[in-house]
């Protein structure tokens, strides 16, 4: 049986979502425009700026290509994510890179209603609750395990618990931050997040590769597409050298 992979994930949990919500115009000329300006007598903008995808071609042979690693100017651009539906140990992972990395997290003091709606049937537990779909599954270590429909359906019988549980307490009178207490840390979270380019392709070596939690795997798959969108030539460089080999970026 194979084991579920990072964009199985995604197919088999949907509510774990990533839209990029804004980004730097032409970001393979802003980054051509900062490595240029090295050696240039004029100011860049007084010189001639290449297309797009000469831009960023030129990144690739001056900056990136054979192991040159001028990763500065890659720094100039950014891109903004809106990550909904991913569990909460994701973000607790994820914000431990800070560098060229702004994160605002959805709050559990201030957003209690979707639990109360659970509590109250008005939604679903798995809505609220990330629980690893039913599969076939392997850690970091080799170890290997069926996570079974049973399995599944129990742990989220548990969540609907800890939400009937939290909703008493809540209705007691007992503030957010005390309430949210008894709810288990498999809680769904959204947040937006913005990187540098250069901190986003960081992030990927660290996250993406294949002994990350699979969690955290599957928001890096969900990112992939939108960058390499945004910056095809530099970001299929990335891929074919970087992505999935565990090499860090300097």
């Amino acid at each position: 049986m194979r084991p579920v992979k990072a964009a199985d994930l995604l197919k088999l949990d949907p509510l774990q979502k990533v839209e990029m919500i804004r980004c730097t115009p032409n970001p393979q000329q802003l980054v051509y425009m900062g490595g240029k300006n090295d050696y240039s007598e004029l100011p860049i903008e007084d010189t001639n700026i290449p297309l797009e995808d000469r831009a960023g071609e030129w990144v690739v042979e001056q900056l990136l290509k054979n192991n040159r690693g001028h990763w500065g100017p890659l720094e100039h651009p950014a891109i903004s994510f809106s990550c909904s539906g991913f569990v909460h140990n994701v973000i607790v992972q994820a914000r431990t890179h800070r560098v060229g990395i702004s994160f605002d997290v959805q709050s559990q003091r201030y957003t209690c209603k979707r639990v109360l709606k659970v509590a109250s049937g008005e939604l679903q537990a798995h809505e609220v609750f990330y629980v690893r779909p039913p599969g076939f599954y392997t850690n970091r270590k080799g170890k290997k395990y069926t996570w079974t429909e049973d399995d599944y359906y129990g742990q989220l019988g548990l969540c609907q618990a800890a939400s009937e549980r939290y909703a008493e307490q809540f209705a007691n009178g007992v503030s957010e931050e005390h309430a949210r207490d008894y709810l288990p840390q498999n809680i769904r979270q959204n947040f937006v997040v913005t990187f540098s380019l250069r901190s986003l392709l960081h992030f990927l070596d660290l996250r993406a590769k294949f002994d990350a939690q699979l969690e955290i795997q599957a928001l890096c798959e969900a990112m992939i597409e939108p960058t390499k969108a945004w910056t095809p030539e530099i970001f299929s460089f990335y891929e074919e050298k970087r992505l999935h080999k565990a090499r860090l970026s300097p």
